[in-house]
């Protein structure tokens, strides 16, 4: 990265004192991570400011200050905006335009990491490619990610997340995607998005930044983006059960740790196989391919490249241990995902019992109760035992009961669910663990690990 000060003021929209041909190499915003050269910005957070870190940034090698208060008299360049939040994301924008490559923006209510680490991964087999990594997927991760953009990429694949109105939009216009993505429409954030015509029009929002005439890929078995009409940009859609997808997985085989599937669109037929089990997995690889296609990668390298598709921490990775296969799927949960992965579980190969251990999912507001109630009798119908955590879990048991199903039980704390999960566990079983990230059931994993540890 290589800017100077007065093109950073330029890009924010914003002035500057001190020396304006000063060069920036890199962009901060925790003072504990500042690099010698770099332009702390210095953000507000909801627990922190960054302003009252400025001259300690300074002290650690910071070479421009980019700020929206007054700060302590410093020896390098202050750059003054309104909104440092909105600046940060106007510098976004100015260094990706820098780029003339291919930018992908993936958004969803589920499904969107592991698209986008599919697509990642497809882009890699023609492209060095740069990704959004972890939860960087907010206003401050994805212009950070942006700004680790160097001339050795070919490609980028940034990932979309939001809460509310506007900062799609917004994050869009900061990543000018040449590609869009929607993956799902769910039910996640309807405390603030207020219904799923709410969350179908935030996610559209993704077109405010697109190029031209830039494609829009969208989940062609969705009911809701079923409803999108001329948006002004190409629609192709990807899917498993729609026959009019112009990219449609067919055939599809599960096996214990991976599944096959063909994918047929316009240019013929491919057979894909990827290291992930259930048809969400394949839903996701396919818009993947799609993506691929779109770009200019070969079918057959698109197909050798999501071969190599490694799962991200806790997002339905499978586990096998002394004859027990365990999927961990921890890292989020709504009623889309936990329907995907029941349904996993049920297609999964087993010897012995399927075991659903499920924990809350959160954000959903009024229809949480509803929710929690659906997604337990749908495990009745795909797990011989429900062992469930969390405040809201009850209404799983009580779900799973009203479709007949006699072994599922509720827990108010993780050690007692554990204790259960280990007195009836046998080889054979396969056992699901799947909640919302807050409910930190990966502590029940670690048990069980620990557990087997000290049998060995």
């Amino acid at each position: 990265m290589r800017m100077s000060v007065k093109e950073i003021a330029h890009a924010v929209h914003g002035s500057y004192t001190g020396e304006g041909n000063i060069e920036i190499s890199s962009v901060c915003i925790d003072s504990r991570k500042v690099l010698p050269g770099c332009l702390f910005i210095a953000i507000r957070g909801e627990r922190m400011d960054g302003h009252q870190f400025a001259a300690s940034a300074v002290q650690s090698g910071a070479a421009a200050l980019l700020c929206h208060k007054e700060v302590e008299a410093s020896d390098v360049p202050v750059i003054r905006v309104e909104d440092t939040s909105r600046a940060l994301l106007d510098l976004a924008a100015w260094y990706r335009g820098k780029f003339d490559i291919p930018v992908v923006g993936v958004t969803g209510s589920v499904g969107k990491t592991t698209t986008k680490d599919m697509v990642a991964c497809v882009l890699s087999a023609r492209y060095p490619t740069l990704k959004t990594e972890g939860n960087f997927n907010n206003e401050i991760g994805l212009p950070l990610t942006v700004f680790g953009l160097e001339k050795e990429y070919g490609a980028a694949v940034l990932e979309m997340g939001m809460s509310n109105f506007g900062e799609i939009s917004r994050l869009s216009k900061a990543a000018s995607p040449d590609l869009g993505i929607i993956t799902k429409i769910g039910v996640s954030h309807m405390e603030t998005l207020g219904s799923r015509e709410g969350i179908l029009k935030a996610k559209l929002e993704i077109l405010d930044g697109m190029k031209g005439r830039a494609p829009l890929l969208i989940n062609g078995d969705d009911d809701m983006l079923a409803t999108v009409g001329d948006v002004g940009h190409p629609l192709i859609r990807f899917g498993v059960e729609n026959e009019k997808c112009d990219f449609l997985a067919q055939d599809i085989r599960q096996g214990e740790e991976e599944t096959t599937f063909i994918i047929r669109h316009e240019g013929g037929c491919q057979e894909v196989t990827i290291p992930a089990v259930g048809v969400h997995a394949v839903c996701d690889a396919t818009a993947a391919f799609a993506a691929g296609i779109l770009l200019g990668v070969d079918s057959e390298k698109a197909a050798m490249a999501l071969r190599g598709y490694q799962p991200s921490g806790m997002r339905q990775h499978v586990v096998k241990r002394d004859g027990i296969t365990v999927i961990e799927d921890c890292y989020n949960a709504s009623p889309d995902s936990v329907q995907a992965a029941l349904d996993t579980l049920k297609r999964m190969p087993c010897q012995g019992k399927r075991i659903a251990v499920l924990g809350d999912m959160l954000e959903l507001g009024t229809i949480s109760r509803q929710a929690h109630t659906k997604c337990g009798a749908l495990a009745a119908h795909n797990a011989d035992f429900l062992l469930a955590y969390g405040p809201m879990a009850a209404q799983y048991v009580q779900g799973a009961a009203a479709e007949g199903l006699k072994e599922a039980r509720h827990f108010d704390d993780k050690e007692s669910l554990a204790e259960t999960l280990l007195s009836v566990l046998e080889k054979g079983d396969v056992v699901l663990f799947k909640a919302s990230r807050g409910m930190q059931l990966e502590e029940v994993l670690k048990t069980l690990y620990e557990r087997w540890e000290k049998k060995c």
